[in-house]
């Protein structure tokens, strides 16, 4: 600690925090050493004392948008949708439109959960913007409590389809393995033995000279879970540039990963339902190169 940067010693302790986000209050002038305001090239002492103040976080107004929505089922309590590749679940710092949470506002008529705040009303579970496929949003908070219930117990049905780099050769297998935040990088995930337990089962759909195309269940969601699990046994998916170093030959947006299927009983009726998600173009496209 001694003669380390002052932000870099504040996130070392306040990990949920950013170097950014740190720079910024010792910039404004809300970080003190010694009960004076620190300087942006200060190195810490061993007897020093900091303290910093973190303003009140002003909640950003989102408004509802009359996005396009590709519903897969809709009742009074639930909405599936299949997200299309490369729109954001929910508004984040500098990013408030053109998300899921958008365009759900406009299409239900502002009839949604509130437990996750404006920033996510409706939103009980996500997907990666550059993944396709199913995803359910929930039209009030008993609603949202049950299926949040359901996501704990793992007892939805989640399947997604993959495309990933190298033959696998056997028929299939399970990962088990957690995953946590990496150490070095926040905006990856990585198999930590400190990590979250998570597990995903795969089987083999069709292989190609340099591909395989698989089905992925999960059995935990985990951030980022398909992608740190297949990467971890060797076989990255296909278009990933966070979790591979393969090139990949085609021109993609990201992995090449569709939530296909999620079925879980209904939060009111009991009844089980289940839907999927037909694969997007891009992915139809990308299978008929890789058969050719």
């Amino acid at each position: 600690m001694e003669g380390e940067r002052l932000d870099k010693c504040i996130s070392g302790f306040l990990s949920e925090l950013t170097r950014s986000y740190i720079q910024k209050l010792i910039k404004d002038g809300s970080v003190f050493v010694n009960d004076a305001p620190a300087k942006a090239n200060y190195r810490v002492k061993t007897d020093d004392s900091v303290r910093f103040i973190i303003p009140d976080a002003a909640e950003p107004d989102i408004r509802a948008q009359n996005i396009p929505l590709d519903v897969l089922y809709e009742d009074d309590d639930i909405l599936i949708i299949n997200k299309p590749k490369g729109m954001v679940v929910h508004p984040a710092a500098g990013h408030y439109e053109g998300t899921v949470v958008n365009a759900v506002m406009y299409h239900c008529k502002g009839e949604l959960s509130g437990i996750n705040g404006v920033m996510r009303p409706g939103i009980v579970h996500r997907i990666d913007k550059d993944t396709t496929g199913s995803l359910i949003i929930c039209k009030n908070d008993e609603t949202h409590n049950k299926v949040a219930e359901l996501l704990k117990k793992h007892d939805i049905t989640r399947r997604y389809r993959a495309i990933v780099c190298g033959r696998i050769n056997d028929d299939g297998g399970t990962v088990d393995a957690p995953i946590g935040r990496h150490p070095t990088d926040r905006k990856k995930m990585a198999i930590k033995a400190d990590g979250k337990h998570a597990v995903t089962h795969y089987r083999v759909l069709e292989r190609f000279d340099k591909y395989t195309y698989v089905e992925c269940e999960l059995e935990t969601g985990r951030t980022h879970q398909i992608r740190v699990h297949m990467a971890s046994i060797g076989h990255p998916l296909l278009g990933d540039t966070v979790y591979s170093n393969h090139k990949s030959p085609y021109k993609l947006e990201g992995q090449a990963l569709h939530a296909m299927t999620i079925g879980l009983k209904h939060p009111r009726s009991g009844e089980y339902i289940e839907v999927n998600a037909p694969l997007p173009e891009y992915f139809e496209e990308l299978l008929r190169k890789l058969r050719m």
